[in-house]
């Protein structure tokens, strides 16, 4: 899966982002101009010791991005779509795209591609979700769509054994 956020303003946000992409083998896609830069302290205090394990590509706009991804299966994260994420049919390949937290994706994008538009359902008067909790929502419905392919499914305790496990 892919990541791709449109100028994202808060670091820790980003290096919250970038922590759920390493732990999902997610590449992030970042679009100029960013809020701060990618060696703050608030982004690595975020994202932890994963930061380094994250595979982050930098654009210098939009038009770059489209150029260097011409094939890219783009859905569009907004408050203002029709289509609940839910309803979406997510390739293993997709990019899913997230505006930057004061004012989402440009609606110039989003007036393209209304087919591609999808929102996370929430009360009327709420305005919009922190952006790295709505990165997962829809990251992991989109790799549960795909069966979690390449991801560890199944947990273990490190010190005990479950309770039905001792038993038997």
């Amino acid at each position: 899966m892919h990541i791709v956020l449109h100028q994202p303003e808060i670091p820790a946000n980003t290096g919250n982002i970038g922590r759920t992409c390493a732990a999902t083998k997610s590449r992030l896609h970042l679009i100029e101009p960013l809020g701060f830069r990618l060696n703050e302290k608030a982004i690595r205090r975020a994202g932890m010791d994963y930061w380094e394990t994250v595979d982050v590509t930098r654009y210098v706009n939009y038009e770059a991005f489209l150029l260097q991804n011409p094939n890219a299966a783009i859905w569009y994260a907004t408050t203002k779509a029709e289509k609940v994420y839910t309803e979406a049919a997510f390739g293993m390949d997709d990019y899913l795209m997230f505006g930057k937290e004061s004012g989402g994706i440009p609606e110039e994008i989003l007036a393209e591609h209304k087919e591609r538009c999808i929102r996370i359902p929430m009360l009327e008067e709420t305005r919009s979700l922190n952006l790295s909790n709505a990165v997962a929502i829809v990251l992991y419905e989109a790799l549960r769509q795909n069966g979690f392919a390449g991801m560890q499914t199944v947990g273990k305790l490190h010190r005990l054994t479950w309770k039905d496990e001792a038993q038997s």
